[in-house]
């Protein structure tokens, strides 16, 4: 009975989460944005909230922005904070650094300078690859990890993932790149955005794609992204290392139905002994922004249960 009991609850907080998720989802109040010069870069960081901390990490070809409609159902019970990675965003985009270890180190200096202890830590894309680098680098100072559509460099049969079928952009950088892409950002990244997507005309938002475009357009913003994809073969050896000790807290892995699928599920069962591992049904890589009235119940659920559960 009381694991019934247990069940409805979930049941109807995901049902009453399901029923706030707005969309568009910008109608909310912005979260503070700031800047903190840590590990050598200067990071800029949306917070807002209070309660136990949920770092957001984003991926590739957005920013810290994408987690708005999030951020604004966990502040109700969570100090949140999203960062824009090193390169990205208005953050700092210096010649090298971008390793997902190294860029986990910057994350993990950001959070001590606020003052912060313990966090709960959610990546998506290139964003999931720094969130496990932090947990398995900080295991004692993360409670729960959430990873969301892409894989892990280095972890079992990595290079069959389906994202690897556009291998020729994880190569693509330096001169002749950054000239072919120089002013033409928006082209560039629609491949992303449409092709990545299950739907084209259910992805990214117009608004977004037009803040994406102009934000990776600024000096060094482009070089910056490209440096994400080159340190790829550092990131398989770091990961390798890293997955000799599995990680023990709990972890949530989403997959979209149209994209990753259970690949990035099996490579989180390599890696933690404790993982709950979601499909999102007809989603594509985009999962925030395709299936937000999947995802975001899924992530608050996760996250308030982990924090009712933590002492």
């Amino acid at each position: 009975m009381k694991s019934l009991a247990t069940l409805l609850t979930r049941l109807a907080r995901t049902a009453l989460i399901v029923a706030a998720v707005q969309l568009p989802a910008y109608a909310a109040p912005h979260p503070a944005s700031s800047h903190a010069m840590v590990n050598g870069v200067n990071l800029h960081y949306l917070r807002d909230g209070s309660g136990p901390a949920v770092i957001l990490l984003h991926g590739y070809a957005q920013t810290s922005r994408m987690w708005l409609p999030l951020m604004a159902e966990l502040a109700r019970t969570h100090t949140v904070i999203a960062p824009d990675l090193r390169g990205a965003g208005d953050s700092e985009k210096p010649q090298a650094g971008y390793t997902k270890k190294a860029m986990a180190q910057d994350i993990h200096a950001l959070v001590q300078s606020l003052n912060i202890d313990r966090v709960n830590v959610v990546g998506h894309d290139i964003g999931l690859m720094v969130a496990y680098a932090y947990a398995a680098q900080y295991p004692d100072e993360t409670d729960s990890v959430v990873l969301m559509d892409a894989f892990l460099p280095g972890i079992g049969d990595w290079t069959h993932v389906w994202l690897l079928r556009d291998l020729w952009h994880f190569h693509f950088h330096g001169e002749t790149p950054l000239k072919l892409v120089d002013g033409r950002e928006r082209i560039y990244f629609e491949h992303f955005w449409n092709d990545f997507a299950a739907d084209p005309k259910h992805s990214l938002p117009e608004a977004d794609r037009q803040f994406y475009a102009k934000a990776y357009a600024q000096p060094g913003g482009m070089r910056a992204g490209f440096e994400y994809f080159k340190a790829f073969e550092q990131d398989a050896a770091d990961f390798a290392a890293l997955s000799a000790k599995k990680l023990a807290m709990p972890m949530l892995v989403l997959s979209g139905e149209k994209a990753g699928g259970g690949f990035l599920i099996d490579q989180a069962r390599v890696v933690a002994a404790n993982v709950e591992g979601v499909i999102v049904k007809g989603s594509g890589h985009w999962l925030m922004e395709e299936a937000p009235q999947q995802v975001i119940p899924q992530l608050v659920d996760f996250l308030t249960r982990w924090r009712e559960a933590t002492p």
